[in-house]
């Protein structure tokens, strides 16, 4: 990418924590969204790739040795992310999902296998993020609401750039917080009783990827952390 710059081997771990506003999330946990609806979650899982760090010039390097990681609520292996920094670090930027060549190159491994179930044909390509549960607001069987966000072709890209400022952060540990509350209204008005499936690209899945691009904060030093 122009304007890159080579990471040094300082090690930096980014923490990943899963939300509902401010409460931890756990599975099957009791959560609110903004329309007052409740719901319990008990799959939350995304992609991050093509991870960057920048300090105070502002140019942005490579700062992960993989280029994608599969984040998910139930495996704490897959919560720390191994980084290097060229000192202090200022910001930070990813792909949220993963890019549109990894749609079209063939059958990966490591955390793009589709055994991990984030693929859906080579024609729809990878889901970006996933959520589901329970909701006594959803008309779908069993009451279940499933979230499968993908799209990659013109019109109905799924993933998302997010740049975060980091302010004040210790210097091993950068934590980064994703809200599920985020996947929910926004300008399409998204909730579970009108929309508790999305499994397929289209305009709900941009609607719900527009939304949670909202959903990522980093954490700051001193802040209480669950």
């Amino acid at each position: 990418m122009p304007g890159s710059i080579r990471a040094q081997q300082n090690t930096l771990t980014l923490q990943l924590l899963a939300r509902a506003g401010q409460q931890a999330l756990t599975t099957e946990d009791s959560c609110t969204n903004a329309a007052g609806e409740t719901f319990a979650v008990r799959n939350f899982r995304y992609y991050l790739s093509h991870i960057q760090l920048a300090g105070a010039d502002g140019r942005y390097y490579e700062a992960a040795e993989t280029a994608a990681y599969l984040a998910d609520m139930r495996d704490s292996s897959s919560q720390q992310i191994m980084l290097t920094t060229k000192g202090p670090v200022q910001s930070i930027r990813f792909l949220l999902g993963v890019d549109s060549m990894a749609n079209v190159t063939g059958v990966h491994t490591g955390t793009l296998d589709p055994a991990k179930g984030m693929f859906w044909t080579w024609n729809s390509g990878y889901i970006m993020a996933k959520l589901e549960g329970r909701s006594p607001q959803s008309t779908a069987p069993g009451r279940n609401f499933t979230y499968h966000i993908g799209g990659y072709k013109t019109g109905q890209q799924t993933a998302r750039w997010i740049t975060l400022p980091v302010t004040a952060t210790p210097a091993n540990r950068l934590v980064l917080a994703a809200d599920i509350l985020q996947w929910f209204g926004g300008s399409a008005g998204v909730t579970i009783a009108s929309h508790p499936v999305c499994h397929e690209p289209g305009p709900l899945a941009v609607a719900i990827a527009d939304n949670y691009t909202r959903m990522f904060s980093v954490v700051k030093e001193g802040e209480q952390q669950p």
